[in-house]
Formats: structure tokens, C-alpha cells, sequence
């Protein structure tokens, strides 16, 4: 039986896939947080990777605070770099195989149309840098990893935008939403079905993949959404992002191109108000 770390494992995507891992009998689990397997310290890392010792790591840890990164960029660059590139290491000499989760912040928001896995990164935050910083060492010390990139992450653990609006919308009469960024939500649910469907497909295709529902909205268009499925009377108004400046410079457009994930993996990409419906029942 494989033996799944699972790095990171309270967070949403975490969550999610302990919540679907119960499906998978096939696997032994081990599930791990920033309390027992803290990324900031190399000796940890290393002493309970040999503890464990997996056939395959899931590697859903990182810094997200994308704004406090500006600030902590030491920290950020320690969890999203350095912690990703001893894991990599780790996995390549111990032939275990690396699933890495990204970000849609390794762009810079100026495409014309969505992204694909070949277009060239251009962080423009602290965050986006040690994002793209820990990609380029998972490919290079674990050349056998496959790197999912995904954005706009939400799901009925943690905080998240939707979480975020529906206690918003309840408080007050109206809300401003950026109405000029564009881009996909990711039903966290949804990516970790997909992480299982290639744990199953029999075969490992190395390399990056690019993950998110199907759709292209701003963020306004997301909130005006979800106040629909809530039934909600709040008035919800679209701002630019220049009404609301954040220290960390967010990707105007970050759309991805999916396409890859699914011919090669045969991944659903369901659409993402269809998940958002799915996951707002739960709550």
C-alpha cells in the first residue's frame, strides 16, 4: 500500500482531501500541519520525512497571506522556496513522487487571453516571486514532480472570499467588489478530485498543470453570485481595483488554460458556479 503525505493539511485544499481520502482505500494517509510538520526548519523536514517515509508527498503547505508576504518576505521565500526545494530533493533521492500546488500569482496580469502551462512567469508580488521560486526548484531537484497551479480557492474550511462575502453581506446594506480583475474560482473540492483522479490514472506525467473551474468572471461578478445562491438583499456595487489598494499587487487578468489537465489526465473541469452552488449547500 502507498504510503500519501500530505503537507499542509488543514488548510482548504488539505481539508478537502481529507475528506475525500476516506474513498481511497488503497492509500495509507498521513496528515500534516504547520504544528507537526512545520516547513521553516530543514532538520524538521528531513526528520520526518525519514520518519514517515512516503511513496508520494502532496505538498499543499505555503505562505498565502499574500499581503503580509510584502513585509515577511523572509518567511514567505523560507515556506515557498526553500521548504518546496528540500521536499523536491528529498522526493527525487528517495524515489517518492511530488505533487506541488501553485498559484495563478506567478503571472502578471497582462495576457490578453487565459494562460497556458508554456507562458513565461512574471510575479509581481512577494508572494508570486517565492511561488515561481519554489516551482523552479521543485522542477530542478525533482524533475519527476507534476506542479499544479490553480487560483481563487475557496471551500467550506477556512477563510476564503466566499466565506468572506456571505458575512459581509449579511452585515451591511452594500459592498464594493473589484470589478477589474479577472480570472476562474477553484472550488477546492474540485482540485482534489482531480489530484486523486491521477493518483488513480495508473500513469505520472510529469511536469506543470493549470487547475481552476470553468468560467471567466471578476470578482464582482463572483460576490453578485453568491449573493444570488444566498438570496441576499444586499446591494453589491463594482469598484476598480485602484478604489481599493492592497500592498501586494493581485494579477489584473489570471485566467488559466485548463486544457492540459484534462487531455492528459482526463480531469472534469466543472463549471464554477455549477461547484459554488455544491459547496454553499454545505456551509
Amino acid at each position: 500500500m502507498e504510503k500519501i503525505l500530505v503537507t499542509g493539511a488543514n488548510g482548504q485544499l488539505g481539508s478537502e482531501i481529507q475528506v475525500l481520502a476516506s474513498q481511497y482505500s488503497d492509500f495509507e494517509f498521513v496528515f500534516t500541519d504547520i504544528v507537526d510538520f512545520p516547513l521553516d526548519d530543514e532538520s524538521v523536514i528531513i526528520a520526518n520525512f525519514e520518519k514517515i517515509q512516503p511513496n508520494i508527498v502532496i505538498n499543499c503547505a505555503a505562505y498565502t497571506a499574500v499581503d503580509k508576504a510584502e513585509e515577511d518576505s523572509v518567511t514567505a521565500n523560507v515556506v515557498n522556496h526553500l521548504a518546496v526545494a528540500t521536499l523536491a530533493k528529498l522526493c527525487h533521492d528517495n524515489q517518492s513522487k511530488l505533487i506541488h500546488i501553485s498559484t495563478d500569482y506567478v503571472f502578471d496580469g497582462n495576457s490578453p487571453i487565459a494562460y497556458t502551462e508554456e507562458d513565461v512567469p512574471n510575479p509581481q508580488s512577494v508572494y508570486g516571486v517565492t511561488k515561481l521560486a519554489g516551482e523552479q526548484a521543485c522542477a530542478s531537484l525533482c524533475p519527476d514532480s507534476i506542479i499544479i497551479r490553480t487560483a481563487w480557492v475557496y471551500s467550506e474550511f477556512g477563510n476564503n472570499f466566499v466565506k468572506t462575502m456571505l458575512r459581509l453581506m449579511r452585515e451591511r446594506k452594500a459592498i464594493g467588489v473589484v470589478i477589474d480583475q479577472i480570472g476562474a474560482p477553484t472550488y477546492a473540492a474540485d482540485l482534489a478530485q482531480a489530484i486523486f483522479t491521477i493518483l488513480n490514472s495508473g500513469k505520472w506525467e510529469s511536469g506543470l498543470y493549470h487547475y481552476s473551474n470553468a468560467g471567466e468572471i471578476s470578482w464582482y461578478e463572483f460576490a453578485k453570485d453568491i449573493k444570488e445562491i444566498a438570496q441576499l438583499s444586499c446591494e453589491v456595487n463594482g469598484i476598480p481595483t485602484s478604489s481599493y489598494p492592497t500592498p501586494a499587487q493581485r494579477p489584473s487578468f489570471s485566467l488559466m488554460d485548463t486544457s492540459k489537465i484534462k487531455e492528459k489526465y482526463a480531469v472534469q473541469i466543472v463549471p464554477y458556479k455549477e461547484s459554488l452552488k455544491k459547496m454553499m449547500a454545505k456551509l
